[in-house]
Parts: C-alpha cells; structure tokens; sequence
C-alpha cells in the first residue's frame, strides 16, 4: 500500500511536494525524501507529530532524541503504525532555530507500483525558498587602493623628472669642461697678446 501525501510550507501554499511512500517504511525515509524534494541539506534535526484536522499537535516522532525525555524515533516508526485517518495531517518541523514547518497531508492511498522505487517525489510545483538567509557582504572599497597608487605613479613620475633633470645639469657640466681643455684646432690659433706700450 502506497501513501501519498501533499507537503506544503507553512508560508507559501503555492509550492508544494506529492510524496509516495510505502506504508511499512519509516518516517525517517518520509523524512530524508523532503529534505531531498526541497533541496535542503539535511543538516538540522526533525520532528513529525501526528495532528488532528485543526493542526494541533499529538504525538511527536522525532529524527534525534536531543531532550532527555523519552520519545518516539522516525528510524524505528514505520508510517503505517501512526496513519489512522486517509486524510491524516502531519506537521513537520525542521530545523527548530530556523523554524521551518510544513503541513502534510495524506491526499490519497494506491496500490504500489512494481517499476517505481518508494520514496519517491511524484509531483512538484513551485521553487522551494532558500534554506539559509543570504547576507549581503559589502564588497572591499577599492577607490583607496587607487588613490594610493594614482599617488605611487604620481611619485614615481616626478622623482624620474628630477633624475632627468639631473642628468641634464651633469651633461651641461661636462660640456663646459670639455670647452675650456680642449686644444684649439689648426687654423684658429689664438692671436698672440700685445702688451700696451706704456709710453703711448
């Protein structure tokens, strides 16, 4: 016998999973078969807990006893056990510090189908929200970092000007002493000084 259940989240009737399940599996594999139709990373613990058509909470099946009282575990709980209603509610809760809940709901019973592997999503419709809050992390400013290395080149140029400039004046230097020790060329012998007559 073959249960098929409705799962919706608590806050967007519009997405939802069909699950069929045999009846003599565990509320375990109920379990890892959302966790897998949503896409979440089934990282957290999970209850189930049987309800009436109200949604009021009976009794709870839950995937790690974290409490020291003594309760039921999805692994040893096979869903044919709990299932007394063909319309019977559950309520799923998933991560208690996130508080994710869904609402499932049997919608209808079928006889298994030999070529089918149970669990197994049968229907899906809608994207499942994200499981974690995204936080949104400023990106590093980068307009310091630029200015610092507009500043950088900007030095970098005008201590390079300077060293032109410097090499300029040498080379000037070089050329003024080269002037006075070179020899005069032939031709441009220098005319000789004639001393004044000191009579005239």
């Amino acid at each position: 016998m073959i249960y098929r259940f409705r799962v919706t989240f608590e806050d967007h009737d519009e997405i939802f999973r069909e699950i069929d399940i045999r009846s003599n599996q565990t509320f375990e594999e109920l379990h890892v078969c959302i966790q897998k139709s949503i896409g979440f990373d089934n990282a957290h613990n999970a209850s189930f807990y049987i309800s009436d058509d109200y949604w009021r909470k009976g009794t709870e099946i839950t995937l790690k006893n974290e409490t020291e009282q003594e309760k039921k575990l999805m692994a040893k709980s096979k869903l044919g056990a709990f299932i007394e209603d063909p319309h019977q509610k559950l309520l799923y809760l998933f991560d208690f510090n996130a508080g994710w809940h869904f609402y499932i709901e049997l919608i209808k019973i079928l006889d298994a189908d030999p070529k089918s592997t149970y669990p197994r999503a049968s229907k899906s419709a809608g994207i499942a929200p994200n499981q974690y809050k995204i936080v949104n992390i400023a990106p590093p400013v980068v307009e310091d970092e630029d200015e610092e290395e507009a500043t950088e080149k900007k030095e970098k140029i005008f201590s390079s000007e300077e060293s032109w400039e410097d090499e300029d004046a040498m080379e000037d230097d070089m050329i003024e002493v080269k002037d006075e020790d070179e020899p005069a060329e032939e031709g441009d012998e220098a005319e000789p000084e004639v001393a004044e007559d000191p009579e005239e």
